[in-house]
This record gives structure tokens, sequence and C-alpha cells, in this order.
């Protein structure tokens, strides 16, 4: 499993409530219907551009003093275990080069509302075989600095992280072998983004629910992997919860 710290100022939470009317979405290269539900890749090549899962919500009402998300994603494919192109983290094929994520979209892409412009940190972790060998959890944290919160609209889409596939080891180079999997069709579901406000509101909701698609597949068929969108039950968490996987 991939432990990466973040630094998230002051940041304090009570339990959280569910969101009921607000919604999320994942698609590739930009937020919700903007960007493209499905990527595909000829597995040819360890270096070029990565592929950039954009995570994105619409918050309920009353958020007045946002301060930081933390979201959970599934990875499943079409095979019994995991692929070990889908494998990332110290102990496994992929290492720590094949997976990043990003939280400034100040270069763009422009579509949704960015709160955070530039100022947020987070990290994530990745654990292979949660749950069952055929799934991995990716996990991302971000936040801005203390005292820079401010309001969320409902009824906006605002840009939460960008997750990065990256190329390295997808073919053999020299005495670095390939990760097989690559070309195996693939389901990355959304499970949740969860928003967070100092510890006086009171009010760190959990949104479960797609605004208009909460899923992205890879190298998909036609109609998609089997089970795609299928995905696990979350469990409310306090920010201090979520913290402590990174530590």
């Amino acid at each position: 499993m991939k432990k990466c710290i973040l630094i998230a100022g002051a940041l304090v939470a009570l339990g959280a409530s569910a969101a009921s009317a607000a919604g999320i979405n994942l698609s590739w290269a930009d937020c919700g219907t903007a960007g493209t539900q499905n990527a595909t890749f000829a597995c040819n090549a360890n270096s070029g551009a990565p592929f950039t899962a954009v995570g994105s919500f619409d918050p309920p009402a009353g958020i007045a003093k946002f301060l930081g998300i933390a979201a959970q994603i599934d990875i499943t494919t079409d095979q019994v275990n995991l692929p070990d192109w889908w494998k990332h983290g110290s102990a496994v094929c992929r290492g720590t080069t094949g997976l990043a994520t990003s939280f400034d979209f100040t270069s763009g892409p422009f579509t949704c509302a960015d709160f955070f412009g530039g100022q947020a940190a987070g990290g994530f972790a990745y654990d292979v075989g949660f749950g069952t060998p055929a799934r991995a959890r990716f996990r991302i944290q971000a936040a801005i600095p203390a005292g820079t919160e401010g309001p969320v609209a409902a009824g906006t889409e605002y840009y939460a992280f960008k997750a990065n596939f990256l190329r390295p080891k997808t073919v053999d180079a020299g005495a670095v072998l390939a990760c097989v999997g690559c070309a195996n069709p693939a389901c990355i579901v959304l499970n949740e983004i969860q928003l967070f406000q100092p510890l006086a509101s009171g009010n760190d909701p959990q949104i479960f629910n797609p605004r208009d698609r909460q899923f992205v597949t890879w190298q998909s068929p036609v109609g998609g992997p089997p089970n795609c969108p299928g995905s696990t039950p979350t469990q409310n968490k306090t920010w201090g919860q979520v913290k402590s996987l990174y530590r």
C-alpha cells in the first residue's frame, strides 16, 4: 500500500452527514459531461502524457466554509485478480512512478469552478487487493490552508482532483520488465467525495450519488467491463479518521 503524507493545516472534523441533493462526477480529461467516459491506450510506450481522471462535485446547500475533500475510488478489471499494471506501491509491479494526484487547475481545464485556485495540498493512498484480489481502492485527500476557507454554491460543479495514471513499466525496457494488464478493460468508480469545513460548522457532508456519471472506463469494449460501475459501500468518517490513513 502506498501512503503519502497530507499537510492539511489545522483541519479537524465532526461526524459526517450524507448529502442527498448534491452529486459527484468522474470523467477523463475534464469535469463531468465536458470529459469523456472511456480512455484507450495502445500500451506501447513507457512515456508520454498521463491519462487524467478528473473528479468534481456539486455541493449541497449550506457549505459556507469549505476547506477540503476526501475521495474514494474503486478500480476493477475483467480479471479474477487485479493485473500487475494496476498494482501501484513500493512493493508491487508498477512501483511508485505510475500514479500521481494533483489539485491544481490554474492551467486548465476551465469548464468547472476552481475553488482551490492552486492553493490545495494533498496526498493519496492506494490499496491493492482491497476486500478482494480483483480490486484496488484509491483514496485521495486535499485541503487549502486554514484561514482561506469560503463558500461553495449548490448547483455549481467544482473541480476536486486530478488522478494521473502514468505509463512507466508498460513495455519491456532492457532490465525493466513490463507490468502486464494494460490492455485489460477496467472500471474506475468514484464512490464518494466528502467535503470538510472547520470544527465549528459541524457539517462535513459525504456525497455519494452521481451528478451526471461517477465512473470512467479503461480500454472498454461496447457495454463496458463486467459489473461496471460496481463499487463497494463506504462509511461515514471524521477528518481525523481519514488523516490516520496517511500516517
